[in-house]
């Protein structure tokens, strides 16, 4: 390396000058009458910087200086100004060194112009050289307050924003000549104006370089002094300005801000940020005291916030929801442009199960129900609907109950006003499944075929489930509500809808069908099961079984054991004295020991549903296990239980049923005990499956629910593994 230093050296001393330019024998840093133009090594600089030590680097700038110190001012400038990249990067060597020697005034810098030059190379020169220029403009800036007010116009502070958009070394020199730049208050104007400037800031703020970082931290905040800037910080990502200005800004800089954010298209994680840094609280004292402008800008500004529920918690917990009510029964007519905005604040805050604090307020929305306008109402039955659907508001939904809500609600499943039916509907449907008997009481034949024609025409699916949702709540034993239904053809409209476009249909439309099946399979009405079969609810039931969720699997395993209860005393001997003509060999159920058609029969082997049926026990989910077992229990009837024995072992039934033994509920457990009694009564199948059955049940024995162990002994006596006269009986 000393070798390739001590070659240049020599060039430079070996150099020969052009035109008018000739040696002198001391420096001259005054003007040259005739100016030439220096001529540069034939080697860059950045060889050196690349490879030399930082020692040796400085000690060849020094040779360098000193043996061209009879360059002229004029020669630098000119090579400062229009020198190509070799030219210009030796005439700022040569300037950089001559700063560091303090051999350069301030008179020869202005009367030069260099600021502005340096300023204008910074766009064409290499990376480099636009470090060396950002050190030189700090230099000159922080010890000449003319030099910093030369860089503060708009072009010299555009072409400084274009290194923060470069590497991160030039990017932190960058923001640094910035920040020194920004106590002139034309600098925090103009910066501003600049596009992609605050942006890169915030850019900078968020990212890796401590350094940097910290520097456009403290030019963010110079510049937040103008509200403009403080605005594009917020579109940016940035809002603690934003926040500072609603906590602390006068009237008119609160106004703008909460308007701003009002308007402003903002992430989860956005609204995570201005809760965070502690923008509601400042919102709602605006909307709790400010005039007329300052509440309906906080409000809207809140209504974007509360989409986020870690807002809604902070809404709640500030007492607005008081308030909030309050305005929505108001009849003062400034005050009604703030209603909407305040019911839709209230439907989001109703998300949440703190509003059940608030005792009286589901009542109070009611009361508002038939006195708002349909936004407003839109709203309010969103709010009511989220209220009467949280877990722990049972006593919100009996005082519902006591002040009449399905008599309320059910004149607007005639409204013409999509939005309002649609939540009047949702609202009924989540208090059917809390106030059955209520709704039984309510429901007249009018509204009964009211809902099954919504079903039938709305173009919505989430109005069909929520409408099938309704009717499959109706208790069964209202045959009242059963008679209506069949005669509105109601089955051969859910069927057909789910059959036109089985892929489309929803998990809460499908499990609203078929707890509406249920209802049509019960077995002490044999004519019903028949119009539900020949309506082809059975391939349906089936069909669910393998691709419902888990409510539609365990509501059509219910309504299939239902069909199944009454198979037996359907099916057909085989004595040929029953048919006019032959049955088909294939109609023959080895089960039921005669001949089985589905939709006369309801036989769940010819229907196909016993494998997806043990493939559900085979699942890793329980919740569907009792109603599983229990059709399966059909085919154990008195009559049948060996062959049904033998037909689940043949399709792994039973090695499914002794291992959901462990985990399954108490009820479940129960119906496989019972199950398992019936199939060790075959004695092929106790020896072979008995073995793997009796650790599960010596367990359950021990450790089991102490109702089932009367049951599980005798199991265990079956077994041979405990004697018939043992205390566990």
């Amino acid at each position: 390396m000393k070798e390739k230093i001590s070659a240049l050296h020599k060039e430079f001393m070996n150099v020969r000058f052009n035109g008018s330019l000739t040696p002198s024998s001391s420096p001259s840093l005054g003007p040259s009458p005739s100016p030439s133009r220096p001529p540069s090594p034939s080697h860059g600089y950045e060889f050196i910087t690349a490879n030399a030590s930082e020692t040796e680097i400085e000690e060849e700038r020094t040779e360098i200086i000193e043996e061209r110190s009879n360059l002229t001012i004029d020669d630098v400038i000119l090579q400062l100004k229009y020198g190509n990249d070799e030219e210009f990067n030796f005439a700022l060597l040569w300037f950089n060194e001559s700063i560091r020697q303090g051999l350069i005034t301030n008179e020869w810098i202005n009367e030069g112009g260099i600021v502005l030059i340096l300023v204008n190379r910074l766009s064409s020169c290499k990376p480099n050289n636009r470090l060396i220029i950002l050190r030189i403009l700090q230099k000159l800036a922080s010890e000449n307050s003319e030099n910093k007010e030369k860089m503060a116009d708009a072009a010299s502070l555009s072409a400084l924003v274009k290194s923060l958009t470069r590497d991160t070394e030039e990017r932190r020199e960058a923001v640094g000549l910035l920040l020194d730049l920004s106590d002139l208050q034309a600098v925090w104007r103009r910066l501003g104006r600049i596009q992609g400037c605050i942006v890169m800031l915030v850019t900078m703020l968020n990212g890796d370089d401590p350094i940097a970082s910290s520097n456009a931290g403290k030019l963010l905040n110079a510049l937040s002094s103008n509200t403009q800037n403080a605005l594009h910080m917020a579109e940016a990502g940035y809002f603690k300005p934003l926040v500072h200005y609603l906590k602390e800004g006068s009237d008119m800089s609160k106004i703008l801000m909460a308007t701003a954010l009002s308007r402003m298209e903002v992430t989860d994680q956005s609204r995570a940020s201005l809760g965070e840094d502690g923008a509601v609280e400042p919102l709602v004292k605006m909307f709790n005291a400010g005039k007329l402008e300052a509440k309906l800008s906080a409000l809207n500004a809140l209504q974007n916030l509360s989409n986020l529920s870690e807002n809604v918690q902070r809404l709640i917990n500030s007492g607005i929801v008081v308030s909030l009510l309050q305005l929505l029964f108001s009849v003062t007519s400034v005050l009604m442009t703030l209603r909407e905005p305040a019911s839709a604040i209230l439907a989001r805050i109703a998300q949440s199960e703190s509003i059940l604090v608030n005792q009286d307020v589901a009542q109070q929305m009611l009361s508002l129900l038939n006195l708002s306008s349909p936004i407003i109402q839109c709203h309010l039955l969103q709010a009511l609907n989220s209220i009467a659907g949280h877990r722990n508001a049972s006593e919100v939904r009996s005082k519902m109950k006591e002040n009449g809500v399905i008599h309320l609600l059910l004149p607007f499943l005639t409204e013409s006003n999509m939005k309002i039916r649609t939540g009047a509907l949702n609202l009924l449907y989540t208090l059917s499944q809390h106030l059955p008997e209520e709704l039984t009481e309510q429901l007249g034949e009018s509204h009964l075929n009211t809902i099954v024609n919504i079903i039938l025409s709305s173009p919505l699916e989430t109005d069909k489930a929520a409408a099938v949702g309704i009717l499959s709540n109706i208790p069964i034993s209202n045959k009242k509500a059963t008679e209506v239904l069949k005669k509105s053809n109601l089955l051969p409209i859910l069927i057909s809808m789910m059959n036109s476009s089985p892929s489309m249909i929803s998990n809460s439309l499908a499990e609203g069908v078929a707890g509406v099946l249920i209802r049509f399979t019960v077995p002490s009405d044999k004519k019903l099961q028949l119009l539900a079969a020949q309506n082809e609810a059975i391939p349906l039931l089936v069909k669910l079984l393998s691709c419902g969720s888990l409510v539609a699997k365990c509501r059509a395993a219910a309504a299939l054991a239902q069909l199944s209860q009454n198979s037996v005393s359907l099916r057909k001997s085989k004595k040929k004295s029953w048919f006019c003509v032959p049955p088909s060999a294939t109609a023959f159920c080895d089960v039921h020991d005669g001949y089985c058609i589905v939709n006369n029969t309801f036989c769940l082997v010819k229907a196909g549903a016993i494998p997806p049926l043990i493939q559900i026990l085979e699942g890793k989910e329980r919740e569907a296990d009792e109603a599983v077992l229990n059709a399966l229990a059909t085919l154990l009837q008195d009559e049948i239980w060996e062959n049904g024995s033998d037909y689940i072992a043949k399709n792994a039934g039973v090695e499914a049923i002794i291992k959901i033994m462990e985990t399954a509920s108490v009820k479940a457990q129960e119906k496989a005990l019972w199950i398992l009694e019936r199939v060790f009564g075959v004695e092929e199948l106790r020896v072979k499956y008995g073995e793997s059955a009796q650790v599960v049940l010596i367990d359950l024995a021990q450790k089991g629910d102490p109702r089932l162990k009367s049951t599980t002994a005798k199991l265990l006596a079956q077994l041979e593994l405990l004697q018939f006269q043992s205390s566990y009986f």
